[in-house]
């Protein structure tokens, strides 16, 4: 898979219904979301749930006119993404507690092993290049996107304010992209454009 760059004529081909466009589209965001969802939910049915849903409002967006910054497009589908995940969390926690009796079956959270050895392939090269980065470069993108801290406190761990840890972490993931793509060529390690 190679990174992809959009522009208001993707745009355009997408409010169109353009089926390759769609397609391509689909394609490209689903690897991702797949890559993002895979340690983060114990199911498959769980994360084709997420996808399914980012994609829907991403479309009733796109047809309600608020996309407008096409080169941001990334950022956005992993926005809506993360927020349909912390939907997902929060209605599992309201469903009804179980009795200590109840004997429901749950479905196995053991993850298919192709599933798990590419999962630690792909944390391997990311650790792999984040080693490779200056101090604060790696330390900015670990703390905002692996462990995802808040951003405010991240901002007073650096002496910043919101604005610079923009800058920041810009920079970092633009740096950390061209690490990858020159030590293992095209392919997603994760939202680079986020």
């Amino acid at each position: 898979m190679q990174f992809h760059s959009f522009d208001e004529d993707y745009v355009a081909r997408l409010r169109a219904g353009d089926f390759r466009t769609e397609e391509h589209f689909v394609g490209y965001f689903t690897a991702l979301i797949h890559i993002k969802l895979r340690s983060r939910l114990a199911s498959k049915e769980a994360a084709e749930d997420v996808r399914q849903e980012t994609f829907s409002r991403f479309f009733s967006a796109l047809r309600a006119g608020k996309i407008n910054q096409p080169d941001r497009l990334g950022a956005y589908v992993n926005s809506m993404c993360n927020n349909v995940l912390r939907e997902h969390y929060r209605d599992g926690h309201r469903e009804t507690p179980l009795d200590d009796n109840d004997e429901t079956d749950f479905p196995s959270s053991d993850r298919d092993m192709v599933d798990v050895l590419a999962s630690q392939e792909s944390d391997e090269k990311v650790r792999e290049i984040l080693e490779q980065l200056p101090e604060r470069d790696r330390r900015v993108l670990r703390e905002v996107f692996l462990e995802e801290r808040d951003k405010d406190e991240v901002c007073r761990d650096f002496g910043i304010d919101r604005e610079y840890l923009r800058v920041l972490l810009h920079r970092a993931k633009k740096a950390f992209k061209a690490l990858y793509l020159k030590e293992f060529g095209n392919g997603p390690a994760a939202f680079a454009e986020a």
